[in-house]
This record gives structure tokens, sequence and C-alpha cells, in this order.
């Protein structure tokens, strides 16, 4: 009697992908994926020792993904360099939302991590700081950029029917605010947006103001 297939550690990975599309990480789990690739969880456990070592690498792919033909331009200045970065990080997970969830909450540690890691820090080096304040500038910048894509990806994963309910409630928010008690509301309520819409433009926006304010310091040391 033939035994089971012995699954590769990239076979894997590329299984976990592809659950993921259709769940989250909450409800992912290592018994489901087994279940999927016809085997038991034990085996699973010999590549991967938990469920959230098992989501950082299949995270970690995204980030190898979005470096993937990466190469900043000559007449690139940092500023540039980390945009350009900062895009293409969000567009890979936003093409798997639930895995930019994934990556928000439990990081990763793997080559697309490192890849990552090593361009912003040239980046920043590139941009006249001092040595000793990089690590800082680039754990405040991991984290906007973290929190930002993770955020989006929220947004990304609901369903169609879900998105109209809540642009719905805006309206009826923003619309329907009682002047008397919310006076400034009332009166921007036809210019603010909601969240899901514009969303690069923002990410953009912040992205710049964040940088902006790195250069800014930078210039003031002179």
């Amino acid at each position: 009697m033939a035994g089971r297939r012995r699954w590769t550690t990239e076979e894997i990975l590329d299984a976990a992908a592809e659950l993921l599309r259709t769940s989250d990480a909450e409800s992912f789990s290592v018994r489901k994926l087994a279940a999927s690739l016809g085997t038991d969880s034990s085996s699973l456990y010999r590549h991967f020792r938990s469920k959230t070592e098992l989501l950082r690498a299949v995270a970690d792919r995204v980030l190898v993904a979005s470096m993937d033909g990466y190469r900043p331009e000559p007449d690139w200045d940092w500023k540039r360099r980390l945009t350009e970065l900062a895009l293409r990080v969000r567009e890979s997970f936003g093409e798997q939302p639930q895995l930019a969830a994934a990556w928000g909450r439990y990081a990763s540690g793997g080559a697309g991590s490192r890849l990552v890691m090593e361009e912003v820090l040239q980046a920043l080096r590139a941009s006249g700081l001092p040595d000793e304040e990089i690590p800082a500038r680039y754990h405040r910048l991991a984290v906007l950029l973290s929190a930002l894509i993770s955020s989006e990806a929220g947004i990304g994963i609901i369903k169609p029917e879900e998105f109209e309910q809540g642009m719905e409630l805006f309206r009826v928010a923003a619309l329907g605010a009682d002047p008397e008690r919310f006076p400034t509301l009332a009166h921007f309520a036809r210019e603010v947006r909601p969240l899901g819409v514009d969303r690069r433009e923002a990410f953009e926006d912040i992205v710049a103001a964040h940088l902006a304010q790195i250069e800014a310091e930078v210039l003031r040391a002179g």
C-alpha cells in the first residue's frame, strides 16, 4: 500500500496561501490546511513548528514577490526609493489582503523581510540621517507601513454588500448630523470622505508627509 505523499515546504506554503484567499488568519488552522492536502497535521509540523510560524512564512513570500524585479533607478533620490518600495509592498499585499492582516500581526523574518529592511535602511542612510538615528526612523516607518497596509486589507476583504452598507452608514452619519450638536461635521458633511475611498492617494500622502518630516530633520541638522 502506497504511503501518503510527502509535501515540500514550498507546496505547503502554496496551499496555505490559497486557503487564506478564502479565509482569514483567525479561522485559518494547520488542521484545515492538512485536510486540504489530504494529510495530517503532524506531517506539516515537521516543516513549521506552529500556525504563527507558518503564517509568517506565507506573508514573507509576499514580501519576496514585492521585491522581485525591484531596482532603484540611478536618478531616484532616497524619498523616491522609499515611496516606490512602499507602493510595491502595498500592491503585493493588496492582491492577498488576508495575508496583509497576518503580516501586520505576526511580522516575518525571512528573505523577503531582509530584502525590504535592507532597502529601507539603505535609503534612510542616503537621506543624510546620522547612523545613530536610522534604526529608530526605520522602526517608525515600518510601523506606519504595516499599519496602513493591514488597515487597508481589512477593507479589501469585506464583501461588496458589506462595503455598500458601510458607505450608507457613513452617509447617514455625515449628512444626517444635527448641525446644532455637530456643527463642524454638518459644515463639512459633503466634503469628508469615507475610509474606503481614495485609499492609494491617502497612502501616498501619508508616506510623503512622513518622509518630509525626515527630510526636515536632516536639513535642521545641517
